[in-house]
């Protein structure tokens, strides 16, 4: 294993070092692991906040900030942050109006943040709760019952946050994020496996020239392997499965991620996503707004994911608010 950590043990206090250092405008509490915006004096607004096992950066961290995130709480590599901490997150930057806690489908993610969202409601916090189950692949997995929450998460998180932004009402916000997770679907090819620190070895055999079809954040096992086809071939195939569960049609307007699994280089991912677009053109259905880049990875596990949801003028207008986090920007 290579890796640039110091050991194991320490790599998420290090890493959270490093992030405080990188990113003074966001306050982060080491010992409650905790990822916030600094406290705004004054201001009422709805705060989002969500988590989940390290090793899917910059998911959630690198969404921290004015128009997404308020608040992010990391658990250890692929470990679901314990109910203390996400109460912390949320009492960091709670101001009246509610928390919404956006939540991927893992179980252990499931029960730490309904824990959490019941000690708030003990503290008179109102919560409400989002539940991401965009992947297609499988209806259950090694760590779900029912679809993993996957790519979704970054549209579901950058909506809610301009709307809270705007000051809507708890209820709202939480009712605007179901729609557009109900309005995502998502699936994934991984190239190889993704190697934990503490492990130290990759989390699952993969023979050179084979590929896993459908598979999860984590290593899930997927639907099924077979060889290596060209990045044509891929991108077909995941389009087509997307679309087999989304029933988008003719005139639809999408936003598209091609999202990279941590180990794919942005040359060819750019190429998948002019095949997704060309794919995707044939059926008649249009990008309006898309994104290329890592944004939910696996460590170092090469290969993408595509999401696609449906777009409508107000999720647009949400998408196009301003946004100033480490991983999405722009005014």
């Amino acid at each position: 294993m290579k890796k640039l950590i110091n050991s194991p043990e320490t790599v998420l206090a290090d890493a959270l070092a490093g992030f405080a250092a990188a990113h003074p405008e966001l306050t982060v509490d080491a010992e409650q692991r905790v990822i916030s915006r600094p406290a705004r004096p004054g201001v009422t607004k709805v705060a989002v906040v969500s988590g989940g096992g390290s090793g899917h950066e910059p998911l959630h961290g690198g969404f921290v900030g004015p128009g997404m995130l308020d608040a992010a709480c990391p658990g250890e590599v692929f470990t679901s942050p314990v109910p203390d901490q996400v109460l912390a997150a949320a009492q960091a930057v709670h101001s009246g109006a509610g928390v919404l806690l956006v939540v991927k489908n893992y179980t252990g993610d499931v029960l730490n943040f309904r824990l959490a969202a019941e000690l708030a409601e003990e503290e008179g916090i109102e919560t409400r709760t989002v539940l991401v189950d965009d992947d297609v692949a499988v209806e259950d997995s090694t760590y779900t019952a029912g679809r993993r929450g996957t790519g979704a998460t970054v549209v579901v998180e950058k909506a809610v946050g301009a709307l809270a932004e705007r000051g809507a009402k708890l209820a709202e916000v939480a009712a605007l994020g179901e729609r557009v997770n109900a309005a995502s679907r998502s699936f994934a090819i991984a190239l190889t496996a993704a190697t934990v620190p503490a492990a130290g070895r990759p989390g699952f055999d993969l023979p050179e020239d084979e590929i896993e079809v459908g598979v999860g954040i984590h290593g899930e096992p997927g639907r099924r392997r077979e060889r290596l086809r060209p990045a044509r071939e891929l991108a077909a195939e995941v389009v087509e499965t997307v679309l087999a569960d989304h029933h988008l049609t003719a005139g639809d307007q999408v936003i598209a991620l091609v999202n990279g699994l941590g180990g794919t280089p942005l040359l060819e991912l750019y190429l998948v996503y002019g095949e997704v677009a060309a794919r995707l053109a044939e059926r008649g259905i249009t990008i309006a707004r898309n994104l290329v880049g890592n944004y939910v990875t696996s460590l170092d596990m090469a290969g993408f994911s595509l999401t696609l949801t449906k777009a409508d003028p107000e999720l647009l207008d949400l998408w196009d608010a301003p946004v100033a986090t480490p991983a999405l920007r722009w005014s």
